[in-house]
């Protein structure tokens, strides 16, 4: 079987999209508009008998002076991983990008290598010996996506070295923690939330929490906490433009694609949330929570309350996002992880990033420059 590649339009795209059962939310056409310092590019991938079979944002960004782009396709593309015939796939997408004056391509794969159950990883975090997830015994280890990345290699393809710290990619998460919902009725995912996250939801309700959805208006407010939260934990908090951005692009594609809680506590709001949807996923995808009130479990009753209208809107799986594989106690990221882990879920590991230099003078001093920014 050999492809053709081409530009499709954001209506094929979608039309793609609605027709998988899971698609990233960075592989939506609207991510594009989100990130206005990229330009955006639908790609398709069409069989012999002319049937769209795969599809790719690719979000291209230009070298100062220079008529040449960085080409990415963040958790994609959408394609059959699984082929034998993986070049088949690729090289039209290559040469594709190589003809638009793209100097290296990354791509994310969407495809799980390894799983822990929410017991193995509270078994690492609490083995002395164990400093990384990934040297932890998995539940679950998909052979087929660690030969999926031999062939990778032989390709000519690069995985990419986890650049963010401990663990957090300087692109997207290798590590994430997820709740398959599919198949399971609400009151199941409900009795494995652990006895801490179980009492803290009847705290906040006792308290008086009352936890609603925002709109555009609202975004001040989420954002004023988040600037709040990212002086706590030391990160660069992006700027309330971005989620203004955000929400026009995403709610203009779907009404559902974007949605934001604010738990609220006697006039004051404690904690807010981004929740992101596409097909039967749904991500959880900015928080932000003040110190204030803290013994009132702002956190815990947000979540639950997406994580139920996550259900309400057929869901298959509730995604965290990120975790770090960072086990040592002193870490900063392990409150996070415990935090995560009380929700009964599962520790994915995904196949990482991988980066395809088609001009290696090129694709080596960018990869100086951004090192050192």
């Amino acid at each position: 079987m050999s492809y053709r590649l081409k530009s499709i339009t954001r209506d094929e795209h979608l039309a793609f999209v609605a027709a998988q059962p899971s698609v990233s939310h960075m592989q939506v056409p609207a991510w594009a508009d989100v990130k206005p310092d990229w330009r955006g590019e639908s790609l398709g991938w069409f069989d012999e008998g002319g049937n769209l079979v795969g599809a790719g944002l690719a979000l291209l960004r230009p070298l100062p002076k220079l008529k040449k782009y960085f080409a990415y396709l963040p958790e994609g593309p959408v394609i059959d991983w699984t082929a034998t015939g993986l070049d088949q796939w690729l090289r039209p997408m290559l040469t594709y990008l190589k003809a638009q004056g793209v100097f290296s391509v990354k791509m994310g794969p969407p495809v799980v290598q390894r799983r822990w159950s929410a017991e193995a990883v509270k078994a690492a975090i609490a083995d002395p010996q164990a400093t990384k997830l990934g040297d932890a015994q998995a539940t679950m280890r998909e052979q087929e996506a660690f030969e999926l990345a031999d062939r990778l290699r032989r390709m000519g393809w690069q995985q990419t070295e986890s650049g963010g710290e401990d663990g957090f990619a300087a692109g997207q998460p290798r590590y994430v923690f997820q709740v398959p919902f599919k198949g399971r009725p609400l009151e199941e995912i409900q009795r494995d939330l652990n006895q801490q996250w179980r009492r803290n939801i009847k705290k906040a309700e006792k308290a008086g929490v009352k936890v609603v959805q925002g709109d555009y208006d609202d975004l001040p407010a989420f954002h004023a906490i988040y600037v709040e939260t990212a002086e706590r934990d030391q990160f660069i908090p992006r700027p309330l433009a971005y989620f203004q951005r955000m929400w026009t692009a995403l709610q203009a594609e779907d009404d559902n694609r974007m949605r934001l809680y604010l738990a609220h506590h006697e006039g004051e709001v404690l904690a807010a949330a981004t929740m992101l949807t596409v097909g039967e996923h749904v991500w959880y995808s900015y928080g932000a929570s003040t110190s204030r009130k803290r013994e009132v479990q702002p956190n815990n009753a947000i979540q639950w309350r997406m994580m139920s209208d996550a259900y309400e809107l057929g869901a298959g799986i509730y995604d965290f996002r990120g975790i770090t594989d960072t086990l040592e106690e002193d870490n900063h990221l392990l409150g996070l992880l415990r935090f995560k882990v009380g929700s009964g879920g599962q520790a994915v590991e995904y196949l990482g990033e991988w980066d395809f230099p088609l001009n290696k003078v090129l694709h080596k001093a960018f990869n100086l420059y951004m090192s050192r920014r």
